[in-house]
């Protein structure tokens, strides 16, 4: 990936034109010896997607939701010696933000609509812990900042400390300026963008991508991690989900010349091959549509990888994502008139590197069939994803730094209407407002088909060093072939049994366990694994930092 670190809009002050909070930093250590990273297991498995559950009563709950980012953050993010994220290294992160009529709508209509940002708070918290300056910590969004206040992101920012920026309004043919808040990035194997301005520092040397989605819906269906990013392009190129026969007012010197024309040969030769469920859904904002805004985005996501991707899903929105949606309106005193979209307690938090995977798993929970929307297809032709089938990624519930895989089906789900290509042609009758949740076959779909069974029961310990007085957890994987009971204790040096981390029956596959650490000194321990019949034993030297 080449990067131009050319920048085509001028700054300027704080205001209308843009909004820019300096960091500053409450007891963040800077220089401090050690690493920043994810913890072992979701490092070491990128084809994993995770789900940890919260527990908050109320989405006003401010209390509540700063303690499930906390401990979110506190179970994810842990500091290394070894591997891990270099100090000094930038760290960009997109949530899901957005501009909204901040005097005409209460607090609670507004928080539906972006990441929860006192989620994000304690998730900041909790990575400030590991060592991480507040200082190279970057969010950014390419929305305005006229509401930020209102919705308490500017208050989170500066609790933390972290470095918050806007886009800056301009156009296109201003003057090209030395990256000062954008930086170019080439599009090698792009079919619509040859280059794409992104906000600084994102895709720059030594940074480290963080994408926090919201759990909503929108006329591409659930709104998750690969559409988030969308938000850490500048103006007018954010504009990903414009028509589909607009140049978007993009010279040619950063598109294709035939971009439009590429697109509109590619959706009809989808059309003829009916691979796509409701691809055929006539009209601009049919099928045609979604082929552009997915063409877009792939070339988007060719050249930015985020290290992690999350979903905020404390509590999710159905509608369009903003105040429509299928329900009737609110009225009452206090509430929120004319406002039709809902919220729902849904109480988890989705995760994985890779944002496909992640997407996948969150169309499923919020009641879809992943097969059902083109976006995946056009991923797995471009070869930027593997799989189309959530059976086929392993998905695991995260509990303190515990992962056990457990089958889609036992996984409770929050059914959020989206209006993404109504069946309302070809004498169809579906509600604008909708749940696609037809079978799609994925036999007929090339990718990824099972989720692997490993040859032999087995445990190791992942990584001694990242155990903390913040982090007290011990990390200790181990394999399960087939379905039946599995067995871990801790021994110490006497041989007594101190703890018991695993007990009970296990799917097939690879399973995490965490031995709480608190009570018990540095030194030489020992573990013994039974799965099987067979046992596995090894050593543990305790080394708390």
């Amino acid at each position: 990936m080449a990067m131009n670190r050319r920048s085509f809009l001028k700054s300027s002050a704080l205001g209308a034109m843009g909004l820019a909070l300096p960091a500053r930093v409450f007891g963040a250590p800077t220089g401090v010896s050690g690493r920043f990273g994810l913890h072992p297991f979701v490092e070491n498995h990128p084809e994993a997607v995770f789900i940890m559950r919260t527990d908050v009563p109320h989405k006003l709950d401010e209390a509540a939701k700063r303690e499930a980012g906390k401990a979110f953050g506190r179970s994810v993010f842990v500091r290394c010696r070894e591997g891990g994220i270099p100090p000094g290294t930038s760290i960009p992160v997109k949530l899901n933000l957005k501009t909204t009529d901040a005097g005409k709508y209460p607090l609670e209509h507004i928080l539906g609509t972006i990441t929860d940002p006192f989620f994000a708070e304690g998730m900041f918290e909790s990575m400030l812990l590991t060592g991480v300056s507040g200082r190279n910590i970057y969010l950014r969004e390419n929305d305005r900042g006229d509401s930020f206040g209102t919705y308490g992101v500017l208050d989170m920012v500066q609790r933390t400390g972290i470095d918050f920026r806007t886009d800056i309004a301009g156009e296109i043919d201003k003057p090209l300026r030395a990256g000062e808040h954008f930086s170019w990035t080439d599009v090698p194997n792009g079919q619509w963008f040859k280059k794409i301005p992104q906000l600084e520092p994102v895709n720059g040397p030594n940074t480290w991508l963080l994408n926090v989605s919201k759990f909503k819906t929108h006329g591409m269906g659930v709104t998750l991690c690969c559409k988030n990013l969308q938000g850490i392009i500048t103006r007018p190129f954010t504009r990903l989900c414009g028509p589909a026969d607009s140049d978007l007012g993009i010279s040619t010197e950063y598109r294709h010349q035939d971009a439009v024309e590429r697109t509109r040969a590619a959706y009809e030769r989808h059309v003829r091959e009916n691979r796509i469920p409701r691809w055929d859904r006539p009209g601009p904002n049919g099928g045609i549509w979604q082929e552009a805004w997915a063409t877009r985005t792939l070339d988007h996501l060719s050249v930015t990888r985020p290290g992690l991707n999350v979903i905020e899903g404390i509590y999710g929105r159905d509608g369009d994502c903003g105040n429509n949606g299928p329900h009737a309106p609110l009225s009452k005193a206090g509430s929120l008139p004319g406002v039709t979209a809902r919220d729902y307690l849904s109480n988890i938090i989705i995760f994985g590197k890779d944002p496909f995977r992640t997407d996948i798993i969150g169309h499923w929970l919020a009641g879809h069939e992943p097969g059902n929307f083109g976006f995946f297809h056009l991923a797995m032709e471009r070869k930027l994803s593997d799989v189309l089938d959530p059976r086929s990624i392993p998905v695991y519930f995260w509990d303190q730094g515990t992962a056990v895989l457990t089958p889609l089906e036992e996984i409770p789900r929050t059914q959020l209407l989206t209006y993404y290509l109504q069946r309302d042609y070809a004498g169809g009758n579906e509600p604008k407002y909708h749940i696609c949740d037809e079978p799609f076959d994925y036999s007929s779909a090339p990718g990824v088909r099972s989720i692997p069974v490993p040859a032999e029961p087995g445990a190791a310990v992942l990584d001694r060093s990242m155990v903390t007085l913040a982090n007290p957890y011990l990390p200790i994987e181990y394999r399960v072939p087939r379905r039946g009971h599995a067995h871990l204790e801790i021994r110490n040096s006497s041989g007594k049994v101190i703890a018991v981390p695993v007990e009970g029956m296990r799917n097939s596959g690879v399973h995490l366990a965490s031995w709480d650490t608190r009570k018990h000194p540095r030194g030489k321990y020992t573990f013994l694994f039974q799965a099987e019949g067979r046992e596995t034993r090894g050593t543990i030297r305790l080394e708390k930092q």
